[in-house]
């Protein structure tokens, strides 16, 4: 019989396993299938919210990646990569409070910052503290400390369509500026994962502002593209000043500043389309 068009090519495999099991790491982990079903297909609702998906994700990750092998891409890296090499020299760590940003100018970063934390009832540390023991750990760890400047210098609001913009800075950027490409696939694993919740639940369950998920992701990858690696400088130079000026000094272009809080509201289903 003649196999259909889009089954030609499809070898059977045989094997001894009494379980499920494939050649790839992701798919033979059953916490990050059930994960990733959930998160894609399902409707947002009040007993789950979108920011509480984050909590399995970091630890099933940790448990599959090869770490030895990370830190090694990382010392290759810093080999012809000047600007990681004397980031991870410096090695700073945050250690501000959300007080400490009240008497920053209006228009400032700081004081941008002030006000979105203390409106939106947020943390700064979002995960346990813990003192880096690698690469990857310091790595991780100043990403969660960025991550909230980040939206602010990328245009991205905070509400749940805003989010796509980091996460698809980063998902450009990193790629950019780091030349191994595999390690840039390892960092970015969690933003890729991470934003299939907004992507496609949108086109799924609100696909009224998915033309607003689509201009997100656009935005994130154009400043990705265009921007030095901000990534690894000291936000705390730039907090005082007003944000087209941090902006300037960080080497962050093609930002676009639109405001997509209807659009979070209708895509956290407390506004209807």
């Amino acid at each position: 019989m003649k196999a259909p068009y889009l089954l030609r090519g499809v070898l059977p495999v045989e094997t001894e396993s009494s379980v499920l099991i494939s050649s790839s790491k992701y798919l033979n982990d059953a916490r990050l299938r059930d994960w990733i079903a959930m998160i894609a297909l399902r409707r947002n609702g009040p007993d789950m919210p979108p920011q509480a998906e984050m909590h399995e994700l970091p630890a099933i990750l940790d448990s599959l990646r090869d770490h030895d092998h990370i830190e090694e891409l990382f010392y290759q890296e810093r080999k012809v990569n000047p600007r990681l090499d004397a980031w991870f020299e410096e090695g700073h760590i945050s250690n501000y409070t959300i007080e400490d940003f009240k008497d920053y100018p209006p228009g400032s970063v700081g004081r941008i910052f002030y006000d979105h934390m203390t409106a939106g009832n947020y943390e700064i540390q979002i995960v346990p503290w813990s003192q880096p023991k690698s690469q990857l750990d310091f790595y991780n760890l100043r990403s969660g400390q960025t991550h909230d400047f980040e939206h602010i210098l990328l245009g991205g609001g905070f509400n749940f369509m805003g989010e796509l913009v980091p996460y698809w800075n980063r998902l450009t950027s990193v790629f950019k500026h780091f030349h191994s490409q595999e390690l840039a696939g390892e960092l970015s694993v969690i933003q890729l994962l991470g934003s299939l919740r907004y992507t496609v639940r949108t086109l799924l369950h609100y696909p009224q502002i998915w033309q607003t998920c689509v201009q997100s992701m656009q935005r994130g990858m154009r400043a990705g593209e265009q921007s030095e690696p901000f990534i690894f400088a000291k936000f705390e130079a730039v907090f005082h000043l007003p944000l087209q000026e941090a902006r300037r000094v960080l080497g962050i272009r093609g930002v676009e500043d639109i405001d997509t809080d209807r659009e979070g509201a209708i895509w956290a289903e407390k506004l209807k389309a």
